[in-house]
């Protein structure tokens, strides 16, 4: 979460302390893009990098791991997303204070909130942004199965990170408009803690209608719909296929 959450959050600083003049929307999608990928390398061999609060909690639900796992790893994914707000914040605490004039607000000409977490359009109603963050995060875990699926057509393991990473790209590059995709609740939430602890006070949790939840609650839902599609249109049908396949070569042995 530290790898993905600095290269992401500071990439979307640079944007909007640098006026646009240093990166524009694209490079924050790219630098996610990278971010997820490295935090797959770096995690992958002692989690199965569990980078995603959502897909944690999702895994648990289906049995693949325990609950206890789950409280550790999700500490894990928000201390480690607190850590690169605060490093980033580090990093860019003179142009912050330079472009706000000290004056750190989530709303307003020189709102600097946003760098950290997601805040939604201002013409997107709440049902809409729900709706937004729930389909994005559909979209996520699809790939994220489809990519990682060895009863299916799976990556190569090494390009799996790679692909994940493009996968968040895509998403990004389509549906960050309304809510610029959370699709994590990781990646959302102790950021915004962050913020209301450094001097952006408590208006992170109030804004645009008490946004702060969605973030957190969307992903979760958005990615269990996900996998029950998954099951239901691939992963079903992957299983009466191979079962098919193996009842034949029993066949054919009983025949030779």
């Amino acid at each position: 979460s530290l790898f993905t959450q600095v290269f992401g959050l500071s990439s979307v600083a640079q944007v909007v302390l640098g006026k646009g003049n240093s990166g524009q929307y694209l490079s924050i999608n790219m630098a996610f893009g990278i971010g997820v990928t490295l935090g797959i390398y770096a995690a992958g061999g002692v989690s199965g990098a569990h980078l995603n609060a959502a897909i944690t909690i999702t895994q648990c639900i289906l049995g693949n791991i325990s609950w206890t796992t789950v409280v550790a790893y999700i500490i894990g994914q928000f201390l480690g997303s607190f850590m690169a707000a605060a490093t980033v914040f580090a990093l860019y605490y003179d142009a912050i204070y330079d472009y706000t004039q000290g004056n750190l607000t989530v709303s307003g000409p020189t709102a600097t909130a946003m760098i950290f977490s997601t805040y939604p359009a201002p013409n997107v109603s709440l049902q809409g942004a729900f709706f937004t963050e729930f389909m994005a995060t559909v979209m996520l875990i699809l790939g994220v199965l489809v990519i990682h699926d060895e009863k299916n057509n799976a990556a190569i393991k090494g390009a799996q990170p790679m692909l994940t990473g493009m996968l968040v790209l895509g998403i990004g590059l389509g549906m960050g408009l309304n809510t610029g995709y959370a699709i994590n609740p990781s990646r959302d939430l102790p950021p915004r803690i962050f913020t209301a602890m450094a001097g952006w006070g408590t208006a992170v949790f109030t804004a645009d209608h008490s946004w702060w939840w969605i973030p957190v609650a969307a992903p979760i839902l958005g990615c269990l719909f996900g996998v029950f599609l998954y099951k239901l249109c691939i992963d079903f049908h992957n299983y009466s296929g191979h079962e098919t396949e193996q009842e034949k070569e029993q066949a054919d042995v009983e025949t030779s």
